[in-house]
C-alpha cells in the first residue's frame, strides 16, 4: 500500500476532508464505496472523524455545523496544503491577494490549521503538522490519488500558489491547457481553466480524486448508494475517470489510473 514520505513538503496536498450535514450518513456512504472505517469523534474535536483505510488515516468527515456566528460550511471536499509555518503562510496569503477565511488555530496536539481562498475564489485548507502529519496512505484504491485546481484565471492562481507555497506550474505534455503543480521537486497535483459544460455559476475550486481499480463499478455503487453522476466514466490520458457527488452533494472524482508504460 503506497505510503507517503513524511513530512509533507510545503505546498503538497496532505489531507482532505468533507463537511456533511449528516455526518453519520456520510461515514456510511464512504465506508460502502471505498471501504473506509471511521466513526464520529469526541466532543472536544467537534465530532471530527478521521477515517482509515487498512489501518492508516485516509481522509476526514466532519459535521457541517456553524462556527460562532458563521453559517455552516458548504458540503464540499477541502484540500489541505502542507506548511511548516502557518503564520508565515497566513501573511503570504494576504500579501498575494488571497483571503483568510478561518485564521490559524490549534487542533489539540495534532497540528494547526487554517482555511483560505486564492484570488480566483478557490477555497483550500492549510495544515501545519505536529503529532498528525496527514494522510498515511495515498495513490491506492480508496485513497486520494490527485488534487486538481479548476480556476477562472490560471495565471493569477499559479502566481498565487508560487508566492505562498513556492509551487511551480508547468505544462503537461499530451494534454491541452493542463498544467502540473510541483512542490519540493515532485508533481503533487494539477491545474486547468474551469472545464466547459459546468454550470455558469461554478466557482474556482479544488477537486479531490480517489483511486479505484474499476471506475464503472465504483460509479455504479455510488449511484446505488444515493450519489449522483455528473460525468459518466470516460477514458482520458491518465486513466478512466468519472465526476460524481455523494448523496449530500459533495463533488469528487474517481479514477482508475492508466497502466504505467514500462521504462
Amino acid at each position: 500500500m503506497p505510503e507517503p514520505t513524511l513530512p509533507y513538503a510545503p505546498g503538497t496536498p496532505c489531507w482532505a476532508d468533507v463537511a456533511a450535514p449528516d455526518q453519520q450518513a456520510a461515514l456510511d456512504f464512504y465506508r460502502g464505496v471505498f471501504g473506509w472505517s471511521g466513526q464520529v469523534g469526541p466532543a472536544e474535536t467537534g465530532g471530527y472523524a478521521v477515517c482509515e483505510l487498512s489501518g492508516k488515516p485516509v481522509a476526514g468527515v466532519m459535521a457541517a455545523v456553524p462556527m460562532d456566528d458563521q453559517p455552516p460550511p458548504p458540503t464540499v471536499w477541502t484540500t489541505y496544503l502542507a506548511t511548516d509555518d502557518i503564520e508565515a503562510t497566513e501573511a503570504a496569503v494576504g500579501d498575494a491577494g488571497g483571503t483568510v477565511m478561518v485564521p490559524p488555530m490549534d487542533v489539540m496536539s495534532l497540528g494547526r490549521m487554517m482555511i483560505a481562498a486564492d484570488p480566483t475564489g478557490a477555497v483550500f485548507g492549510v495544515w501545519q503538522a505536529v503529532d498528525f502529519p496527514g494522510a498515511g496512505v495515498v495513490n491506492e484504491q480508496g485513497a486520494v490519488i490527485w488534487c486538481e485546481l479548476n480556476t477562472t484565471d490560471r495565471q493569477a492562481a499559479s502566481e498565487f500558489y508560487s508566492r505562498v507555497f513556492g509551487m511551480e506550474t508547468t505544462a503537461m505534455e499530451g494534454v491541452d491547457d493542463y498544467y502540473a503543480l510541483t512542490a519540493g521537486g515532485r508533481t503533487v497535483g494539477g491545474t486547468q481553466p474551469l472545464p466547459e459544460g459546468l454550470p455558469p455559476e461554478t466557482p474556482s475550486h479544488w477537486l479531490t480524486y480517489f483511486a479505484t481499480s474499476d471506475t464503472d463499478d465504483t460509479v455504479s455503487r455510488i449511484s446505488k448508494a444515493g450519489g449522483t453522476v455528473l460525468q459518466a466514466p470516460f477514458d482520458m490520458i491518465a486513466g478512466r475517470m468519472a465526476l460524481v457527488t455523494d448523496p449530500q452533494g459533495a463533488p469528487f472524482a474517481v479514477i482508475a489510473p492508466a497502466p504505467m508504460n514500462p521504462s
